[in-house]
């Protein structure tokens, strides 16, 4: 049964649609994330679920509760949404202990006094901020400062928490390891997330959902697997993870890299919408390529012009014909080195029209 719900929603400024239509639906508890290139809607839509941004059209909801909307003149307030709100800036205030900057939200709602130290205190404990209650903010690292701003939104007991880009002032090590402590605080409250980012490990790591938007418009919604694994289109596959497009030509009936002298093995299946083209692109994910050999009769032979070890992997540039096509295997698989001939096999290529946005 859907939780939150965003009907048609809709928001312009003067002529430009920021956000196009947009529906989605997410269970109770479900961690759900916005992906896409600055300017697509998404930190939009995140003021529009919040309340800081009125609606064009359509309807915000969260359970039984009509939040937003235009057409039935309805309009409830942020401050009585129930919602956690971190931001990329912490946010925090340098004048007051950081256990006054988690009661603080708690005092403006005149809660009890007892009930507020409760509160304050479960949420200090469940970001392991015990022991600096009494500290200033300012004494704290950026990774500190950042469990001060989401120990306050844990206070209220939110239905739902809004992240806006809440990791990415942190360094890589703090980063990944708050994206952990966000999941098990989501899965011990059960609490609903809604998450902007740029991150895609970031999304992929906490979600339960994935939207991906471009110009106001929802490409896909699905897991992060299906996302992954069955991108709806072209722009889809671009952006979710490490990508190449070779460009292939029609010569005849058989279809060749552009640039080069050998047709592309019989058993790589061309799909029949692709045979009007006259330019198409092979997209591939540099995990899904592998070398083989000579005798292997899905081999496509090309040439290494760069190795470059990355830890875990070694990351090449294979060039066949005019094309470069990125592979990447793991450090401890052979591979050739850079200037030799090779070959590579396509163990699951996609499809595109070349000029398909």
């Amino acid at each position: 049964m859907s939780y939150i719900r965003l009907v048609n929603v809709t928001k312009k400024f003067g002529d430009v649609t920021a956000v196009n239509n947009l529906n989605v639906e997410l269970g109770k508890g479900e961690c759900f994330s916005m992906l896409g290139p600055s300017g697509c809607g998404k930190t939009t839509t995140l003021r529009m679920v919040a309340g800081f941004e009125d609606l064009s059209d359509g309807e915000v909801w969260v359970g039984d509760r009509l939040l937003s909307c235009p057409r039935k003149n309805h309009y409830t307030p942020p401050e009585d949404r129930n919602f956690g709100m971190v931001f990329q800036a912490f946010a925090v205030w340098p004048h007051m202990s950081v256990y006054e900057n988690v009661a603080f939200p708690l005092r403006l709602r005149k809660l009890p006094p007892a009930e507020i130290d409760k509160r304050t205190k479960d949420a200090l404990q469940a970001t392991n901020l015990t022991k600096a209650a009494n500290d200033s903010p300012a004494d704290l690292s950026g990774g500190g400062k950042q469990r001060v701003a989401l120990a306050r939104a844990l206070a209220i007991n939110p239905d739902v928490m809004l992240l806006d880009e809440p990791l990415s002032s942190l360094d890589p090590h703090l980063r990944e390891e708050m994206r952990f402590e966000l999941h098990d605080l989501q899965k011990k409250y059960g609490f609903n997330i809604i998450y902007v980012t740029h991150d895609q490990s970031e999304a992929m790591a906490l979600s339960d959902k994935i939207l991906v938007m471009k110009l106001g418009v929802m490409q896909q919604i699905d897991t992060p697997l299906n996302i992954y694994n069955n991108p709806a289109n072209k722009f889809v596959f671009s952006f979710i993870g490490v990508s190449s497009f070779t460009d292939v030509e029609w010569r005849g009936t058989q279809a060749y890299v552009k640039g080069s002298n050998s047709p592309l093995p019989s058993g790589i299946i061309v799909p029949d919408r692709m045979k009007g083209e006259e330019v198409f692109n092979l997209a591939s994910r540099p995990s899904t390529i592998k070398f083989t050999t000579a005798s292997d009769e899905m081999g496509v032979p090309g040439q290494v012009i760069r190795k470059a070890f990355l830890g875990e992997i070694v990351d090449y540039l294979v060039r066949v014909g005019d094309q470069d096509i990125r592979v990447q295997i793991g450090r401890r698989e052979p591979g050739p080195e850079a200037g030799e001939g090779c070959y590579i096999k396509f163990l699951r290529p996609f499809w595109y029209k070349a000029n398909e946005d």
